[in-house]
């Protein structure tokens, strides 16, 4: 079967499975939908296929008023074959052409413009500005339906340089200014958008909350982050200043608010929550390559919503795979627990018992000396070694790099192996391929009577044939084996 034919089945169906894979265009009415669209089924002849809103968009076609494609599940950051694609757009949704060009794009990745252009619209049907436009587009049209923010701190929320450009951009899309498209407002509570603000983030289904939060929970540093009941916590920096950000599940969506947050911050902070909860993973596609191995088959019936948890700051999250090194799970969340107190900055009363600190910067741990806090010497010397490296630039976060660059970086910090190397860029870096062979709970999932436990090379020989999802599979082999994966 042709993807031709399986996107018209879907769309005929209504197949939420397939809700924001690809966007319909509707040849009569010069509209663009997803395949869940309510409307009248339109005839086969008259529409065409796109893999993306933003080349639906690049064609000419509005978003459609009824379906609303800013609400459907995000195009995944590695979607299309091209890693230099998949780079770009995880850089294009931190916000990478809000204040650039494609050029300094190109030059990210290690490519031309041209090439990158060529790139783009050869896996995606659409230009880098055309995606950087559309998600733009979407974003401020969701914040305009949910939440009762006025339109120039919607369009400073949405990236746009002014009310101006904000205000051409709606009515060159939809035919009309963007007040004319808010709706009724109902339920939603007038908040100082300074203090709170709360956005819906669509996500793909099935997605599993519960195992994800029970994965965060586990690892919550305490001060810095907390679970109550469904909702996870955590006290964040956003440009030096304090805030808190709070999710929850909300009927097959996931609720995010953000405390004490300005609205010029909204969009990083919603795309960095989207990584961070892995909203967009390609479940299908995961599902299909991880199921033909029969251990992770029976794993992914019982799971099939499994998600790849990440991390709100890179280097927080290499300091806690460090003090996980060797360590049980609980142990290092107590010790963690105990840095951020040392040497994190304390946020004062913000409303949230037991969220009392921001997590420390590389600048603090440089120098601590992690006296009476249950560190080994050589332990210390790591985070040291960390940080400092991070200060000088010789370890840096940004997605844009290549995973085996990243790994080696990481390795050639002293007290650093292979199994932290893989972790980090699992959560921090969101490389689906990244998998910690190594690790004791991978090796355990396959223990059974009379089987000699397997050897990490020959864990590492086995996981060839999971490509490119490795670490959703150590996330389904870890979640049987309480207390695994750092």
């Amino acid at each position: 079967m042709t993807q031709h034919e399986i996107y018209e089945r879907a769309r005929k169906s209504r197949d939420a499975r397939f809700d924001g894979q690809f966007y319909i265009g509707v040849r009569t009415t010069g509209i663009y939908c997803r395949p869940i669209c309510p409307a009248n089924t339109p005839k086969s002849e008259n529409v065409t296929f796109f893999p993306t809103a933003a080349a639906a968009s690049e064609a000419g076609y509005r978003p459609c008023l009824r379906c609303r494609p800013e609400c459907a599940p995000g195009t995944p950051a590695w979607g299309g074959s091209s890693a230099t694609v998949r780079r770009g757009l995880k850089l294009i949704a931190s916000g990478a052409l809000d204040d650039s060009n494609v050029e300094d794009l190109a030059a990210r990745l290690g490519v031309t413009s041209r090439h990158l252009r060529r790139l783009f619209t050869k896996h995606l049907g659409a230009s880098p500005l055309a995606v950087a436009h559309t998600q733009r587009l979407h974003f401020a049209k969701q914040l305009i339906d949910q939440t009762r923010l006025p339109m120039q701190d919607i369009a400073a929320a949405a990236g746009y340089g002014s009310v101006r450009r904000f205000n051409d951009s709606f009515v060159k899309t939809y035919g009309r200014p963007p007040r004319e498209l808010r709706r009724a407002a109902d339920g939603i509570a007038d908040v100082d958008p300074a203090t709170a603000l709360t956005v819906k983030l669509p996500c793909r289904k099935p997605f599993d909350w519960p195992a994800l939060l029970a994965f965060f929970a586990a690892r919550a540093t305490p001060g810095v982050e907390s679970v109550v009941g469904d909702r996870y916590l955590r006290t964040v920096r956003i440009e030096g200043q304090p805030g808190v950000i709070e999710l929850q599940p909300d009927a097959g969506s996931v609720l995010l608010t953000m405390h004490a947050i300005g609205t010029p911050n909204v969009f990083p902070v919603v795309q960095r929550c989207r990584e961070m909860f892995d909203l967009d993973a390609p479940i299908q596609d995961i599902a299909k390559v991880l199921s033909r191995d029969a251990v992770l088959r029976r794993l992914l019936h019982s799971n099939p919503g499994v998600r790849v948890p990440g991390a709100w700051d890179g280097f927080e999250l290499t300091v806690r795979a460090i003090l996980g090194q060797q360590i049980s799970v609980k142990a290092a969340t107590t010790i963690s627990g105990r840095i951020a107190k040392a040497y994190g900055e304390p946020v004062g009363d913000q409303g949230f018992s037991g969220l009392t600190h921001l997590f420390p910067v590389p600048e603090r741990l440089a120098r601590a000396r992690f006296n009476a806090l249950g560190i080994t010497g050589s332990r210390a010397a790591t985070l040291r070694n960390v940080a400092h490296a991070v200060l000088d630039g010789a370890l840096t976060f940004d997605v844009s790099q290549d995973p085996a660059a990243f790994r080696e970086s990481l390795l050639a910090i002293p007290g650093i192996g292979e199994w932290t190397a893989q972790y980090v860029a699992m959560r921090a870096l969101k490389n689906p391929d990244a998998f910690p062979a190594a690790d004791l709970g991978l090796l355990r999932a396959f223990d059974g009577p009379g089987r000699q436990r397997l050897r990490p090379a020959q864990l590492e020989e086995l996981s060839q044939g999971w490509r490119p999802w490795r670490a959703y599979a150590a996330l389904l082999l870890w979640n049987p084996v309480p207390g695994s994966g750092g």
